[in-house]
């Protein structure tokens, strides 16, 4: 019951806010990708230490490798031309039928953030900041603007990878999310609501979040730092400045921040980016069974001594079906 009354909304700005699609952008050919030079520092934090009174150097470390993203697409629209009496059933036998006449294109724009990951210009954004986009706008906190390719997007994890056209960018150090701890302070930079960049900090709240029904593969960061709407795709960093994970929903009954928003792990982004990078998509193993967790009270009740997940079913003409599970 607690769920009906919470709504579960992508922090996007505009019309990218809502439902993630499953339209893959255009990929591009392996022959023309090179590798992205990552820098990684999987070393773990101190911790237990004087609490800083300043998080300024580690903003002036990280803040520079991210960027707005600016996003239009075309969609399509019903030309209401005429009164709007049209509307009006008694008038439709004489003007006929507004849903008849033809669809007329029409921009959207959508603003979100993302993270430059290497010096050559790849970028890490949420999928649904640029998914259906026809062109996609990149600007550096210093002002300069560039026009972004799409390398490719997995919808799944709501994970996007981009590229830009240069050298000497100010990519950011990635650090082994796999190593956070609750409690561990965190800083989530974006620019919400387009006012520009910005900075806040919490903690992580959570580590290994899931079953949200957010995306399909979840295994969210959640923190309590503020993100609105317009950090989508923008970074969450340690208090050393390192990248932990790629902002991209809050929970919330108002559609603003009440201090749960989720992250997608580095480690699970930066290995999505890898396989879109070598291969334009990603291809996961297919099962074809409905699972559970397998709680205490249904060990008992089906009196099974093993931990794990139980089979509530399987769909006719899968692998798991063919195998005779």
């Amino acid at each position: 019951m607690r769920r009906t009354l919470l709504n579960l909304s992508f922090i996007g700005l505009g019309t990218a806010v809502g439902i993630i699609g499953t339209q893959f952008l255009p990929s591009y050919a392996k022959s023309e990708r090179t590798p992205p030079k990552i820098t990684v520092d999987e070393k773990p934090l101190e911790r237990g230490g004087q609490f800083t009174t300043s998080f300024a150097p580690v903003i002036k470390k990280a803040a520079p490798s991210v960027v707005t993203i600016s996003a239009s697409r075309t969609v399509k629209q019903r030309e209401m031309r005429g009164h709007p009496l049209l509307d009006n059933p008694l008038f439709r036998d004489f003007f006929g039928d507004p849903g008849q006449r033809p669809m007329r294109p029409q921009k959207e724009e959508a603003l979100g953030s993302g993270v430059i990951v290497s010096e050559d210009g790849y970028i890490l954004t949420a999928n649904h900041v640029v998914e259906g986009a026809d062109d996609i706008k990149i600007e550096l906190p210093t002002g300069r603007e560039y026009t972004a390719k799409v390398i490719g997007t997995d919808p799944p994890t709501d994970t996007a990878v981009l590229k830009i056209e240069g050298t000497g960018m100010p990519a950011i150090t990635l650090a082994n999310s796999e190593k956070l701890e609750v409690g561990d302070v965190v800083l989530a930079i974006g620019n919400p609501f387009g006012i520009g960049q910005t900075v806040t900090m919490g903690i992580v709240s959570a580590t290994g979040r899931g079953e949200l029904g957010i995306t399909d593969y979840e295994d969210f960061i959640q923190t309590d730092a503020s993100i609105n709407m317009g950090n989508s795709g923008g970074a969450l960093v340690d208090a050393g400045g390192r990248l932990v994970g790629i902002n991209t929903a809050i929970l919330s009954r108002t559609g603003g921040n009440q201090g749960v928003g989720f992250a997608i792990p580095i480690n699970m982004a930066r290995s999505v980016m890898e396989t879109l990078i070598n291969n334009g998509k990603v291809t996961r193993g297919f099962l074809g069974v409905g699972l559970q967790p397998l709680t205490p009270e249904l060990s008992e009740r089906l009196d099974l001594k093993e931990q794990g997940a139980l089979v509530a079913g399987v769909e006719e003409g899968t692998p798991a079906a063919e195998a005779g599970m």
